[in-house]
């Protein structure tokens, strides 16, 4: 009888997270809930600009805007190479992951933009 319970539970389960799957993955939603994600996403939302030092970089090391936007969406934020409480503008130091871990950023973030300050690529 306990047995029987289980495996309806576990049937119901089992649908019930594929039919939610579907519908969130349709939705196009995000789960920005970790510090990592929260910053890197309030970075990608507002206007990006370049500083002339990250352009010369740009230009010198062949990296594009769809670099810049691969590291703004699954890089690491290193909290302690960065100003994340100063004010007005804070800053951040993020480094890509995978093939682009040598490339990292220092992003000035204001309350309308997103500033690529330095690129440093290792």
């Amino acid at each position: 009888m306990l047995v029987k319970r289980i495996f309806y539970y576990l049937v119901g389960l089992s649908l019930g997270s594929i039919a939610v799957y579907f519908f969130w993955q349709k939705k196009n939603a995000t789960f920005d809930y970790g510090m990592d994600s929260r910053t890197l996403k309030t970075i990608r939302i507002k206007k990006r600009l370049f500083s002339e030092d990250a352009k010369t970089a740009m230009r010198k090391f062949e990296i594009d805007t769809l670099k810049i936007s691969t590291i703004l969406t699954t890089g690491d934020v290193d909290f302690g190479k960065g100003s994340p409480r100063e004010r007005p503008c804070a800053k951040y130091y993020v480094t890509g992951t995978k093939e682009l871990k040598n490339v990292s950023l220092l992003i000035k973030r204001c309350d309308s933009t997103a500033t690529i300050e330095k690129i440093i690529v290792e």
